[in-house]
C-alpha cells in the first residue's frame, strides 16, 4: 500500500519560513513527478510547485522567488521550503506524486494546514 506522510505545518508570522516533507512509502516501482498542492478555504485546489524527475521544477506565480521544491530520490522525499510568507499562503498543503506499481496514478496526502498571522 502506497501512502504519503507529510509534515512540517504549522503557525508562521508573515515573514517568516516553514519548511513541509512528504515521504513515500510501500512497495512501487519508481516515482515521476512529485509536488504540492494547497487549498484556502472556499477556494480550489491550487498547484504550488512541483518536481519532475530531479530537476525540473514548475512554479505557481503567486511563490516564485520565496519557495523552493527539491527532492531526495534515495529517500522518496519530496520537500517545500518556504520563505517570506504572507497570510494569503494561508491553507492545507496536500503532497501529491505520480506512482508506477504496474500502472501509474496519482496518489495524495492528508495535508497539513499552514497559517501565516499578519
Amino acid at each position: 500500500q502506497v501512502q504519503l506522510v507529510e509534515s512540517g505545518g504549522g503557525l508562521v508570522q508573515s515573514g517568516g519560513s516553514l519548511r513541509l516533507s512528504c515521504a513515500a512509502s510501500g512497495s512501487f516501482f519508481s516515482i515521476n513527478k512529485m509536488g504540492w498542492y494547497r487549498q484556502a478555504p472556499g477556494k480550489a485546489r491550487e498547484l504550488v510547485a512541483v518536481i519532475i524527475g530531479g530537476e525540473t521544477t514548475n512554479y505557481a506565480d503567486s511563490v516564485k522567488g520565496r519557495f523552493t521544491i527539491s527532492r531526495d530520490n534515495a529517500k522518496n522525499t519530496v520537500y517545500l521550503q518556504m520563505n517570506s510568507l504572507i497570510p494569503e499562503d494561508t491553507a492545507v498543503y496536500y503532497c501529491n506524486a505520480y506512482i508506477r506499481i504496474i500502472t501509474g496514478k496519482d496518489y495524495w496526502g492528508q495535508g497539513t494546514q499552514v497559517t501565516v498571522s499578519s
